[in-house]
């Protein structure tokens, strides 16, 4: 019981990663919010059915859990989350916000509704929540945020706009992160994997990393069996995340795909040239292509 009387939100709690979070922290003693629109995957439309499903399941399980039915791209709809929390349980602990949606376009094909609902979705809503419950968390001087982000970021096609989401997130995780650890508040991105109904979505003109997914996948040079592909395999990692025992652990970027767990390394310079004097074009021309983007061994050049 890791979480023991801990108060936990999860956004898109209502199926997929989200659920299996969402009833694993149950398990573990959590008392949770199981906040779900209930949206198609391109965002349109509401049901409270995936919420309510979710919550029953943990209930019959012997765990303690609400339904919450509230979108989290927008502000004010995100301080109602918060606001059910703290009126049911008083305070609030844990977020873990796993909500998102695919609108998936070539960029020149791509509308400026579908970049700007999965922002909101993804991007804006990750902002919303964490804004309305630091409050909560700084006076008391605890909490723990996990946000889903996705090695789509790195490499992906067709998906522009997720891809921009998600690798944001990686960056309000980890500056986040620094300004947060004064008052006992972890914050941490994962890249998170499983065939959930947004890979089933993709064509495949866009699978791109998606496509290891179907049958057997190779992740990190090993063969992973299909079972290990299940979404409800992220949860325990994610989870554990938001343990007392996690709290040396923040601003990190984590995979969580199948069986394997993963860190990446912060972005650093892997090959640099410098010179004394102001560049000139002929130079860079001479030298940028078998020192910068040449896969070579690191190279340093002065000039002179």
């Amino acid at each position: 019981m890791k979480l023991q009387g801990r108060i936990a939100i999860v956004t898109g709690a209502g199926g997929g990663i989200g659920s299996g979070v969402a009833e694993l922290m149950a398990k573990q003693g959590a008392l949770v919010i199981v906040n779900d629109a209930g949206s198609n995957l391109d965002g349109t439309g509401t049901s409270t059915k995936s919420a309510d499903l979710v919550v029953e399941r943990i209930k019959q399980q012997g765990g303690v859990a609400i339904a919450n039915y509230d979108s989290i791209d927008n502000f004010t709809s995100c301080g109602r989350i918060i606001k059910s929390a703290l009126n049911e349980f008083g305070t609030i602990d844990i977020i873990c916000h796993t909500a998102g949606i695919l609108r998936d376009r070539m960029i020149f094909n791509m509308t400026e509704d579908e970049w700007d609902k999965v922002l909101e979705v993804h991007l804006n809503g990750a902002f919303n929540i964490i804004k309305n419950a630091l409050p909560h968390m700084i006076n008391q001087r605890y909490g723990r945020i996990v946000l889903l982000a996705s090695i789509s970021g790195l490499r992906s096609s067709g998906q522009a706009n997720y891809a921009s989401a998600k690798e944001a997130i990686v960056g309000i995780a980890r500056s986040s992160a620094l300004e947060l650890r004064k008052y006992g508040i972890t914050v941490n991105a994962v890249y998170p994997g499983g065939y959930t109904r947004m890979v089933a979505s993709i064509p495949n003109s866009s699978k791109g990393v998606s496509q290891d997914l179907r049958g057997v996948s190779k992740i990190l040079g090993n063969t992973m069996p299909e079972e290990s592909l299940d979404p409800y395999n992220n949860a325990a990692k994610i989870v554990y995340l938001c343990t007392e025992n996690a709290s040396n652990i923040s601003g990190q970027v984590i995979e969580t795909q199948g069986w394997d767990m993963s860190l990446y390394s912060s972005r650093i310079p892997t090959r640099h040239i410098y010179s004394n004097k102001e560049w000139t074009i002929e130079e860079i021309e001479r030298l940028l292509p078998p020192s910068l983007t040449k896969p070579e061994p690191d190279l340093t050049i002065n000039i002179r």
